[in-house]
């Protein structure tokens, strides 16, 4: 709990949110302090309370707190105000150097960026994701772990019919591929053995840590940093675990670049984004400085590692729990792959089951891996719900609440349905990116949308091929607080052998 966290230095504080709680009725502007009590009352479902506030106030409300908090946020589920702010007038709005400060771990890197930093990286990425070398990498080692790793381990838990956090399972699985295709080496945390990692641990002390600063009084967060305790002591220990193993890795990575620039048929001899990140500056005659590697590569670990455990999760959930969903999808692949025996199927073989697409799809839209996103106003504006915008103005954008938002989805919003993502002509349905944004929009758009996509149907199709998992009786699935959408307890299972 919060209080446990901040112990001393937040308990006269939650003295005086708890008067006001329950003095006053709920949503109410409260005297000095505004709405800051419901929020932290609500934390711990901060999510569908946010769903309930918006719903409440026509999809857009003003929050706001004491002075001293510098909180002063407009909340937004409305599409009109995401794609006004975040494609019509774009460059008006910005990450901001307040969040900047809130994502302190994330350096310069592609996500804290703004303009010419945010752009240079924009660029570099992009050529770097668009080769077709790089596609081909990719999916080879997707193929690759989920054959000799994840299968293995789900065949180990079948036999011996014991229970297993398939949460735990896909973060240890998107750990070890993303340090292969960022660093070039797998350290198989995904094994039998169930290995305990300290950089695996310290991304998810780091994301939570992050969340809490949105949350929290910045003089709050600001003073638990000073005195190192609650989540801003275990923030500082985590970044120096991470920074230790990405510098280790940087140095490592110099050392083989200077003893191997070619392999001998006269090919590229790692394929790795560091090292292509490397090789890009080195090539230009300006290579790059280690603290801009050191934030490239902690950006890319963010962008591909705990948000794809967040999709696969949700997804094994909502499809454990509707099992006419999973009739559906293990029927359309054994009728566009008919007898196909191969254990894990090719990105060109998963992009022909659109079923499959529509359950991603609508499992990212009620559980999009970043559940909110920020942005800050530089100038006076006015957004089309009507709402004057003042410079410095925070704006939030809740995507789990638009994903429940009946008037994008209809009244069945709340229901896990893949077939509003197919068409009559059994094609799949464009949802502009400003109504569904898992992915963001704009020019912000995700780099990396389309490869996730073929990461997550490889690995799904490989797992409803052979089994079928089923949810442990009385295990709760909640929402965690973090920047990234995972459940608080992991998702407790069985896996059962699919009978053909």
């Amino acid at each position: 709990m919060l209080c446990y966290e901040t112990a001393a230095t937040v308990a006269a504080f939650f003295c005086i949110i708890y008067f006001f709680h329950r003095r006053f009725p709920l949503l109410t502007d409260y005297p000095i302090i505004g709405r800051l009590p419901e929020v932290l009352c609500n934390l711990w479902r901060i999510h569908d309370f946010t769903v309930q506030v918006l719903k409440s106030r026509g999809a857009t409300t003003q929050l706001t707190a004491p002075w001293f908090t510098n909180i002063n946020y407009l909340v937004t589920t409305d599409p009109l105000n995401v794609h006004h702010v975040l494609t019509k007038n774009f460059n008006n709005y910005v990450k901001g150097p307040e969040c900047r400060e809130i994502l302190e771990a994330f350096g310069h890197g592609i996500f804290a960026a703004d303009e010419e930093a945010w752009k240079y990286n924009r660029d570099l990425f992009h050529s770097l994701f668009k080769h077709r070398s790089f596609e081909e990498f990719l999916e080879k080692t997707i193929r690759k772990k989920v054959q000799n790793s994840l299968l293995v381990v789900l065949d180990h838990v079948q036999q011996q019919g014991s229970v297993v956090d398939l949460q735990d399972v896909f973060s240890r699985f998107t750990f070890d591929n993303i340090c292969s295709i960022v660093l070039g080496y797998d350290p198989n945390c995904l094994s039998l053995d169930f290995p305990q990692v300290a950089i695996e641990k310290a991304f998810h002390e780091i994301e939570e840590s992050v969340f809490y600063r949105n949350i929290l009084p910045k003089s709050l967060w600001k003073l638990q940093k000073w005195l190192q305790i609650g989540k801003e002591k275990k923030m500082t220990e985590a970044c120096i675990t991470i920074d230790e193993f990405i510098y280790s890795c940087i140095a490592s990575k110099k050392e083989d670049l200077s003893r191997y620039e070619e392999n001998e048929t006269g090919e590229t001899f790692h394929v790795d984004l560091l090292t292509t990140l490397m090789r890009e500056g080195k090539g230009k005659g300006e290579a790059h400085e280690d603290i801009f590697l050191r934030d490239a590569v902690f950006n890319l670990f963010v962008a591909g590692r705990d948000t794809l455990t967040s999709a696969l999760t949700w997804f094994f959930w909502l499809v454990a729990t509707n099992p006419l969903v999973e009739d559906k999808i293990v029927e359309e692949m054994n009728e566009k792959l008919g007898s196909n025996e191969k254990t894990v199927l090719s990105a060109e073989e998963v992009k022909k089951l659109v079923y499959l697409h529509g359950a991603i799809c609508e499992s990212l839209r009620l559980f999009p891996p970043i559940p909110f996103q920020r942005k800050e106003a530089l100038k006076a504006d006015v957004l089309p719900s009507g709402h004057g915008v003042n410079p410095n103005t925070v704006i939030l954008f809740c995507l789990y609440s638009m994903g429940r938002y009946e008037e994008i989805w209809g009244k069945d919003c709340m229901e896990f349905k893949p077939e509003r993502w197919i068409s009559e002509k059994g094609g799949n349905v464009y949802v502009p990116s400003y109504k569904f944004i898992a992915f963001n929009a704009g020019p912000r758009t995700c780099l990396g949308k389309n490869s996730s996509f073929v990461q997550m149907k490889m690995v799904a199709t490989a797992i409803l091929h052979k089994y079928h998992v089923e949810v442990v009786e009385g295990c709760i699935v909640k929402p965690n607080l973090s920047i990234v959408l995972l459940m608080k307890d992991g998702l407790k299972v069985k896996i059962r052998k699919r009978e053909t």
